[in-house]
């Protein structure tokens, strides 16, 4: 990878230990220069590294079991959507576009941060990666009730009318409030202790840029099954004691 750094041109090495995480490092960097990833976006993924850090960077057991069944419960939605950010779309927007094909899921955009420019970028990044719609709140939106910062603002087509929400990266507030509202969240959350990861119905202890390749995987598996067979994953799985195995797991780690 060559990258550029105060104005000198520097490569990294795929021999790098490191190279992995660098190569994600300046994919956000880069959304930043171009206007969509937000600069909280950069300490969001930091912290999000060092939980990373206590999982051995992998994808652990009872993470693979939250992505069954959230990919299960996605299955079962009549209205399921995902909400991305800049951060999501700068890592991985075209795993976005054909996760959200595989289970028949709307895309719309949320972001913290909001501006007009931000929304239409990432909503043109997800349109050159395939995506054939990308909801948005620039004409056509309400607010989601108790959320006062622009994360309140929603698409009547999309989130407001979902019986389930794909959260990756996301704040607690709006997870609290969807829950409120009567609506499924399944959240992707490095920090078992967040208030997204409490709130969530199903949360995903792991990286984004893994978790939807391997709920894609799932899904072109899952989508034949029997709603039955869907049904007693969902209903077998309990959020709280897959929080709690994770967070043992990670003090063992420690």
């Amino acid at each position: 990878m060559i990258i550029n750094f105060k104005n000198k041109t520097m490569r990294i090495p795929k021999s790098h230990p490191r190279y992995e995480s660098l190569m994600r490092r300046h994919l956000l960097l880069d959304g930043l220069k171009r206007g969509y990833v937000a600069e909280a976006g950069l300490i969001a993924h930091g912290r999000g590294e060092a939980f990373d850090y206590l999982l051995g960077e992998r994808t652990i057991k009872e993470a693979r079991n939250a992505e069954k069944a959230a990919v299960a419960m996605l299955l079962l939605s009549e209205k399921p959507v995902i909400s991305v950010n800049g951060n999501t779309v700068a890592l991985i927007p075209g795993d976005i576009v054909e996760f959200a094909r595989s289970i028949g899921a709307k895309i719309e955009i949320n972001l913290f941060y909001r501006t007009l420019k931000r929304e239409r970028l990432i909503k043109e990044i997800l349109l050159r990666n395939g995506a054939e719609e990308v909801l948005d709140t620039e004409k056509d939106f309400r607010r989601i009730p108790g959320i006062d910062s622009d994360r309140g603002r929603a698409n009547p087509r999309g989130i407001l009318s979902a019986d389930t929400v794909l959260v990756p990266l996301e704040d607690g507030d709006r997870t609290e409030a969807l829950i409120k509202m009567g609506k499924n969240v399944i959240a992707i959350d490095l920090n078992p202790l967040s208030r997204t990861s409490k709130y969530a119905t199903i949360t995903i202890v792991d990286n984004v840029i893994r978790a939807i390749p391997a709920m894609i995987k799932l899904a072109n598996e899952m989508k034949d099954w029997e709603r039955e067979r869907l049904e007693r994953i969902t209903e077998n799985f309990d959020n709280k004691k897959n929080l709690r195995r994770i967070i043992s797991r990670m003090r063992k780690g420690l």
